[in-house]
């Protein structure tokens, strides 16, 4: 029984995490629309990687979509 209940956490748990791509994404654009004050290949860089990220979510996979949207809200400082 306390494998069942450990498995469906789990599973409850990475697919609130490969949903929560689409959140990253608009905390990303919220803070673009502030025009932050980023040198210009570090706003080309999070473009990219927020592209990246959505193209990533789109083909199902949510693990490299997660890491290039993170890394792109690291340049943002969020």
């Amino acid at each position: 029984m306390k494998t069942l209940v450990t498995a469906s956490a789990l599973l409850f748990c990475s697919v609130a995490f490969a949903h929560n791509c689409p959140n990253e994404m608009k905390a990303i654009d919220a803070k673009l629309g502030t025009n932050p004050s980023l040198s210009a290949t570090d706003m080309d860089k999070v473009k990219s990687l927020r592209a990246q990220g959505e193209k990533m979510h789109k083909e199902g996979k949510h693990d490299e979509s997660m890491k290039a949207l993170g890394d792109a809200k690291k340049l943002l400082s969020l």
